[in-house]
């Protein structure tokens, strides 16, 4: 499901004469780390009815009989136990301690009975892994913090793991990824049950974009999981890093592996969380990202060592997973990053780029010769109508890349809103699941 869509899964289940909607229940643990707990604590458990933000109904529930301690060594004391979930029509797991640790089998019961009866079961980040356990992510699409992406999927490899998503919403279901996610999921939840007006007031009192686009893929780093290291695949996987430049595909990969490409798919995919043609356009784009910071290659060459069969093909990638295209994200990261004098830091730099990435030559001189206030001629796509280059790309004097993270400095964490027309356009709640048909690299 879209961000930008009004249609939500149905609910698989009624919710029980008992339970009400707009209760919800937060089940903590001890050893939970406190800012992804306080997300739903903030969202659901104060009044902000002054705002035009309808009033949840919050309990805090132990998930253990144990002190809760948290991060910093706090100790939090709950005011409910598990019993008091029997009345909640919304159940949110905002973390789990351990990714190694298996939950306590009385909280996985309680979850199992609340979703039997109805209730909307949530968990924010390493919570799918609680969600998880208690079977309820089984045969389902579900995302959490891309680093612990891959382990979610080797160890329940009946959930369908999309490490690329936000957040995905199943229905009675539904999953974030790491920290800040977690906000975008819960104002998610409050636009399902009370529309957009009510999400986006109470997205000015967190200040914070109503809606961000886009997925994790800007936080996504090479590495892979420490286990790969004693997997069969580990040395093909070893082979397509260090020869990125090179143009091959899944099948040369599958190949070299003796596998047929089914096979290599699904091992793959319980190997790392992701398809294997996903995972290699991410590197693609990645060692992209790091030539056009660190070179002065064109972007056609960036292409060619990035192993696209065509700049076009990388910048339609690159635009996808970062919203921007090649030639802005280096000018954005050179203003950031000058190298000796004033940085340019104005969007018509960005808007000549983009102009001459149109022309199909990169960086083109000739472009991007022309001065500020100067006409700029019509463009025309091939076989499309004329178009003009537009000055709305970028706010003036912003030397953030688009996205407002810093290349180079992944910040899987980062809260990054990103502009309406830096949007992919995937669905959040429609991961890509295997079998279905996928779309060549170049």
């Amino acid at each position: 499901m879209s961000q930008d869509s009004t249609t939500v899964p149905e609910t698989s289940r009624k919710l029980s004469g008992r339970r009400r909607r707009e209760i919800v229940a937060v089940l903590l643990f001890s050893g939970g780390p406190i800012f992804e707990s306080s997300i739903p604590l903030s969202v659901f458990g104060i009044d902000r009815q002054d705002a035009g933000v309808p009033r949840y109904r919050l309990l805090v529930c132990a998930g253990e009989d144990v002190p809760l301690r948290t991060t910093g060594g706090l100790e939090l004391t709950a005011p409910y136990g598990l019993e008091a979930l029997s009345r909640a029509g919304t159940v949110v797991v905002p973390a789990w301690r351990s990714i190694t640790q298996p939950p306590p089998a009385a909280a996985l019961d309680a979850l199992r009975r609340a979703h039997e009866e109805g209730a909307r079961i949530v968990g924010l980040c390493t919570g799918a892994f609680v969600l998880a356990a208690a079977g309820l992510l089984d045969g389902r699409p579900a995302t959490t913090h891309w680093m612990y992406a891959p382990t979610l999927a080797k160890r329940y490899p009946s959930v369908h793991v999309d490490p690329r998503e936000l957040f995905v919403d199943d229905g009675d279901v539904l999953t974030s990824a790491g920290t800040a996610a977690g906000i975008d999921l819960c104002l998610h939840i409050v636009r399902t049950d009370h529309g957009a007006d009510a999400a986006g007031a109470l997205a000015r009192r967190l200040v914070v974009p109503p809606r961000r686009s886009g997925g994790q893929e800007r936080y996504l780093d090479r590495s892979l999981p420490e286990e790969i290291g004693a997997d069969p695949l580990a040395e093909v996987v070893a082979w397509a890093l260090e020869h990125l430049h090179e143009q091959f595909d899944v099948e040369a990969l599958a190949a070299r592996a003796y596998m047929s490409r089914r096979t290599f798919d699904r091992r793959f995919r319980s190997l790392t969380g992701s398809a294997p043609l996903q995972w290699l356009i991410t590197q693609r784009v990645l060692q992209a990202q790091r030539l056009l910071e660190t070179s002065d290659y064109s972007v056609d060459e960036v292409a060619g060592r990035c192993g696209f069969r065509s700049p076009v093909a990388l910048r339609g990638h690159f635009r996808r997973q970062l919203g921007s295209s090649p030639a802005a994200y280096r000018a954005a990261y050179r203003a950031r990053r000058p190298q000796g004098g004033a940085p340019d830091r104005g969007p018509d730099r960005l808007d000549r780029m983009e102009r001459a990435e149109r022309l199909g030559g990169g960086d083109r001189a000739e472009v991007l010769e022309q001065r500020p206030g100067e006409h700029a001629m019509p463009l025309r796509r091939p076989g499309g109508p004329v178009t003009h280059t537009s000055h709305h790309h970028h706010p003036p004097h912003s030397p953030h890349p688009p996205g407002g993270t810093e290349p180079g400095k992944p910040e899987s964490d980062a809260y990054a809103p990103r502009l309406p027309e830096q949007a992919t356009g995937r669905a959040p709640g429609r991961p890509t699941l295997p079998g279905q048909r996928e779309r060549p690299v170049g």
